[in-house]
């Protein structure tokens, strides 16, 4: 599904008002509520210090030092952190590296820490309780509901919520909203279709900013189809992945060809890509058919645009390749 910057559809395959939840790929949104409070700046926090609060991040030495650096700022204790130590570290080096050690993972090192800290320096800034940060009705999380329902052109109350698996709310919406939410990250003071939305263009592009600027800080030095996206094509593309292969990707103005207008990509793997091949072939191949890779950057993300299988030798044996046309609306209707 890829939308231009008027939200219209312009290329799609699939239901565009199939209802998706976005989990993790909210994060760049609501991380908008810490910005806009004023809480950034009386921190002063850095660009990476931001990207890694959008993340889904791999609890690597890069994260966690970068989190630390900002409880140390802010005279607090990581150990409010919320979000449990599932899964932490995603990255299998540093995993293994901790169990020869014997070190046992904080939260900190988990992939939603970052997400955990902003709302912990949003409560902060505001004088709101920390420890119960992450409950629903937490004034911070009532903040963050407010940020994302201005963000997709709606009210808090008209959201549709779940609780993610770090304890916090996610959203749920059609995956067309999805790409018009990234195209509004891709440019929030060109693309925005309201008031509402463009009064929170100066801290989307705070967010965007960041998360171009410092893509391994959003992902992870290895193995992560979002960091890859946005080095791969650097200053043109900002994403964020959600859990069970839901990518969304902001094409910035100029990503699709000089002089070309920002737009919006989502992307969902309905059955939830448990393998996990078939999203990052589909992403890949999507951003190609729309003009925002071209046949070199093609071949250099080889190995997510033909995700190989590999055998009990770990002779590569198959590849998953992305068949499909993501076929303009003109030729739909």
């Amino acid at each position: 599904m890829q939308v231009g910057a008027d939200g219209a559809i312009e290329r799609a395959i699939g239901d565009p008002n199939v209802v998706v939840t976005l989990r993790s790929a909210v994060k760049p949104f609501a991380l908008a509520a810490l910005v806009e409070s004023g809480a950034a700046d009386e921190l002063n926090l850095t660009q990476p210090e931001l990207a890694v609060m959008a993340s889904s991040h791999h609890g690597e030495d890069l994260h966690v030092r970068t989190l630390q650096a900002v409880f140390r700022r802010a005279a607090l204790s990581q150990n409010l952190l919320a979000c449990g130590t599932a899964w932490a570290p995603l990255d299998e080096l540093t995993a293994t590296r901790l169990a020869r050690d014997g070190e046992r993972p904080g939260a900190i090192r988990h992939m939603c820490s970052g997400f955990h800290a902003a709302s912990i320096l949003l409560s902060r800034h505001a004088g709101w309780p920390l420890e119960d940060y992450w409950q629903m009705d937490h004034p911070s999380q009532v903040a963050v509901r407010s940020t994302v329902a201005r963000v997709f052109g709606t009210t808090p109350a008209k959201l549709q919520t779940a609780q993610d698996d770090c304890g916090v709310l996610t959203y749920a919406f059609p995956l067309v909203d999805v790409a018009r939410a990234y195209a509004l990250l891709a440019d929030p003071l060109g693309t925005a279709l309201d008031a509402t939305r463009a009064a929170l263009g100066p801290a989307l592009t705070r967010v965007r900013d960041a998360m171009v600027a410092a893509p391994e800080l959003v992902g992870g030095v290895r193995g992560s189809l979002t960091t890859a996206l946005m080095k791969a094509r650097p200053g043109m593309l900002v994403s964020k992945s959600g859990a069970e292969a839901l990518e969304g990707v902001g094409l910035l103005p100029g990503a699709r060809g000089s002089g070309s207008r920002p737009g919006g990509l989502a992307l969902k793997i309905e059955d939830g890509d448990g393998r996990g091949r078939a999203l990052s072939a589909a992403v890949v191949e999507a951003l190609h058919q729309v003009g925002a890779l071209d046949d070199k950057t093609l071949r250099q993300l080889g190995r997510l645009h033909r995700p190989p299988t590999t055998d009990a030798r770990g002779d590569a044996v198959a590849e998953s390749v992305a068949v499909f046309e993501l076929a303009p609306i003109s030729e739909l209707l």
